[in-house]
């Protein structure tokens, strides 16, 4: 093989690979608590900016407004998610974990760190770590919104 060619089995091969078994993985492992990954991602926004406007998780995941409201309400039905009028800006609502959302984020994060491990279970502490950070800086090259899975987008 010479110089100018890339292995077919390169680092972007590797990454589209793992990342499409991690996804797959992850869905199966959340399929069994009654959601989809795509769900499980706005509850965890939602948790971390606890009143935060549909408008504004919408920015955050480069998506019109109305993609959003579609999104919320089958949490919302499910009782997961409460949308409370603003009190600053009454053309807003505020979103909110309900309890029952809040119990099952408990078992949300047990999920994601048993497969996180489970993903990572070849490598030392060391090299989980450095994979991690050398992640990050390809996904900061590439313009990637931290936290937010582009899969939003489609």
């Amino acid at each position: 093989m010479t110089e100018s060619r890339k292995p077919l089995n390169g680092a972007a091969f590797l990454l589209a690979q793992i990342g499409a078994h991690a996804a797959n993985r992850f869905a199966e492992r959340v399929g069994d608590l009654g959601l989809s990954p795509a769900e499980v991602g706005l509850l965890r926004m939602i948790a971390a900016q606890p009143g935060r406007s549909q408008r504004s998780l919408a920015a955050d995941l480069g998506v019109v407004p109305s993609r959003v409201t579609a999104m919320i309400d089958p949490l919302d039905r499910s009782g997961l998610v409460e949308r409370r009028r603003s009190t600053e800006d009454r053309r807003n609502y505020e979103l909110h974990l309900t309890p029952k959302a809040g119990a099952l984020m408990g078992r949300l994060f047990e999920t994601a760190t048993a497969h996180e491990d489970d993903i990572c279970a070849g490598l030392d502490a060391e090299q989980r770590v450095r994979l991690t950070e050398l992640l990050r800086v390809v996904a900061a090259n590439q313009g990637l919104t931290p936290g937010v899975h582009p899969g939003y987008r489609g």
